[in-house]
């Protein structure tokens, strides 16, 4: 038998080729806005993935603090017109007339060409005594495991906790320990599109190790 401790070339090819995956997929992951999606419907099974994967999520004590709802066709229209009315006073007293409009109009089609809009709902576990904010720490990693899901597939997202994104969803039929946690937009994207430009501070100025 061979009980030799050195690496097998294979497995570590392998190992380097799914590290450099993962790495990917993180560090290119951005937020895609709705207004740069392009029409197209996500087909049934690879929404379910994204959802189901939102689930494996860490979560303590097993709460799975969460729940989703899913928009897609009339209820993109509705979403466009909530948010239109919503800020319509808004935009009437910080902006001309003119750009009122303009920005009235444009945010009533802003949801249109999304494939679908998920409502994000924090359900906090009253029999655990866990802490508000780590249930809503787990309801962050969901989210960000669908957004992860989502850049492997090459489809844009976009998590909004607006005001107007938070109220929209509290419409329907939210439970008294129930929490509107906003809305993410899910859509395909040109390929055209600019990779973001954003830069992240080097990690050697965000950790500090005790040896």
């Amino acid at each position: 038998m061979n009980n030799t401790t050195k690496p097998n070339k294979i497995n570590t090819s392998d190992f380097v080729l799914r590290k450099r995956k993962i790495s990917k997929i993180i560090r290119t992951r951005r937020s895609v806005y709705a207004d740069e999606f392009v029409k197209r419907n996500i087909p049934d099974e690879l929404l379910n993935e994204i959802l189901t994967n939102a689930t494996y999520a860490p979560t303590h004590k097993m709460t799975e603090p969460w729940r989703f709802i899913v928009f897609k066709d009339n209820y993109l229209e509705q979403l466009g017109s909530f948010l239109a009315e919503y800020y319509k006073d808004f935009y009437f007293e910080k902006f001309s007339p003119e750009e009122a409009i303009e920005k009235y109009n444009s945010l009533k089609k802003y949801p249109l060409n999304s494939a679908c809009v998920i409502g994000v709902v924090m359900v906090h576990n009253r029999k655990i005594n866990l802490p508000e904010w780590e249930e809503v720490a787990a309801v962050s990693s969901a989210v960000q495991n669908m957004a992860l899901t989502c850049t492997a597939h090459n489809i844009g997202s976009y998590w909004s906790t607006s005001a107007g994104a938070v109220d929209y969803l509290k419409q329907f039929g939210l439970a008294e320990n129930e929490q509107s946690l906003g809305l993410i937009y899910v859509g395909y994207y040109p390929e055209d599109i600019e990779p973001s430009r954003k830069k992240r501070t080097p990690i050697s100025n965000k950790v500090t190790y005790f040896q």
